[in-house]
């Protein structure tokens, strides 16, 4: 029976040992086998579990972090998938697989500072060089290509200024010139994007966020295609990065609601920004507007939005800037996002990075909101009252 993606989500976890509605949480550093003859017939291969897992230590997982690895490869369409204890070691395993001394990197100007620290900053010390080009002009894309190119990382929309871009468009290139392709397919997830179906060599989520869900786990996964899967298969030997067996547990248990969460954030955030797009120092960073180069980049690829915005606010008081997000009750202020809660954060310029195409006025700023899944009525109300303190 052919099911829906919304009837997979809610079926796929099985317990293939009680029958209960929830997969057991397995954990294991030892694997005991039952003679040396089994475990050297077996060894770097591992026993088989009922869930359809080898595993011979720990390293290499126990059948709950395998039904998420499962879970996961379906949803994504691809061919494997890696999970890490956090996203941003996704991020370090995508690229840490394929580039090498002497490499460079294509990386859109607009990504997380986090990887930007990597592969601007600490990459330098191994000889790879980084290069950024400007997501709204893939010409600085193309320009830039040389021999030494050997990966293109894109993170869409962009962090902080949402930039959206033409994903097909950077494929093809990437093709072209015989480029490996990472995104950060965060803030859409599979759920409304999938990258290597698209094309993409890698996708990076993280699980932190939407597939979570509840703001408290802290998790990443890393989807491959065929072509890629050696270089990564074989560096994730090598570097620790794994995920355990309660925070698959707990990723397993948000992804059953990824789709009926999701669906709210997006319906939440559009009233929201109907509300902001009407005044007049507000300047909305999400694809809500028809006829603009970022809806269009985004409709293109993408089914669905989810509660992720900017707002670029003019306002000649910095302080006023501070007032309005302060004077929130609804949003908390915090890092991350995609739990069920709202956020509000105001961007300092050192926590954008060295961007060399985001450029703001001296009076203009940036805040970012997460739309959770509260009533928007009480979101707007509290929007309301507080943005009459910019000035």
């Amino acid at each position: 029976m052919d099911k829906s993606f919304k009837t997979f989500l809610k079926h796929a976890a099985k317990d293939y040992y009680n029958q209960s509605v929830n997969p057991p949480v397995v954990r294991a550093s030892t694997i005991i086998f039952k003679s040396m003859n089994e475990l050297r017939k077996t060894q770097f291969k591992g026993k088989k579990d009922p869930t359809g897992g080898h595993f011979d230590y720990g390293r290499q997982g126990t059948s709950t972090t395998f039904i998420l690895q499962q879970m996961l490869k379906k949803m994504e369409e691809c061919h494997h998938v890696f999970l890490t204890p956090t996203g941003f070691g996704s991020v370090f395993l995508s690229i840490f697989s394929v580039v090498r001394p002497g490499d460079e990197i294509l990386a859109a100007d607009p990504i997380y500072y986090p990887t930007r620290l990597l592969t601007q900053d600490f990459l330098k010390s191994f000889n790879i060089k980084t290069i950024f080009y400007n997501p709204h002009d893939l010409n600085t894309l193309k320009k830039r290509i040389s021999k030494r190119t050997k990966l293109i990382y894109v993170e869409n929309p962009g962090s902080n200024s949402f930039d959206f871009q033409d994903l097909s468009k950077i494929i093809s290139i990437a093709k072209k010139n015989k480029i490996f392709t990472a995104i950060d397919n965060t803030w859409g997830t599979p759920y409304f994007l999938k990258p290597i179906k698209l094309g993409f060599d890698m996708s990076i989520v993280s699980a932190t966020k939407y597939y979570s869900g509840h703001s408290d786990v802290m998790g990443g996964s890393l989807a491959v295609n065929k072509k890629v899967f050696k270089y990564v298969e074989k560096a994730n030997k090598i570097t620790g990065l794994r995920l355990g067996p309660d925070d698959a547990y707990l990723i397993i248990r948000g992804l059953r609601t990824l789709d009926v969460r999701l669906d709210r954030h997006e319906e939440n955030a559009k009233k929201v920004a109907s509300f902001l797009s009407k005044h007049r120092k507000v300047k909305l960073l999400y694809p809500f507007k028809k006829g603009t180069h970022n809806y269009k980049m985004w409709k293109k690829h993408y089914s669905g939005a989810s509660g992720l915005m900017g707002l670029k606010i003019k306002a000649k008081n910095k302080k006023s800037i501070l007032k309005f997000v302060n004077s929130l009750e609804l949003f908390g202020y915090g890092y991350s996002w995609g739990g069920f809660e709202s956020l509000a954060l105001h961007q300092e310029y050192r926590e954008l990075g060295d961007r060399n195409f985001l450029k703001l006025e001296n009076n203009e700023h940036l805040v970012r909101l997460h739309i959770g899944l509260e009533d928007p009525k009480d979101l707007i109300q509290d929007l309301k009252k507080s943005l009459k303190y910019i000035k």
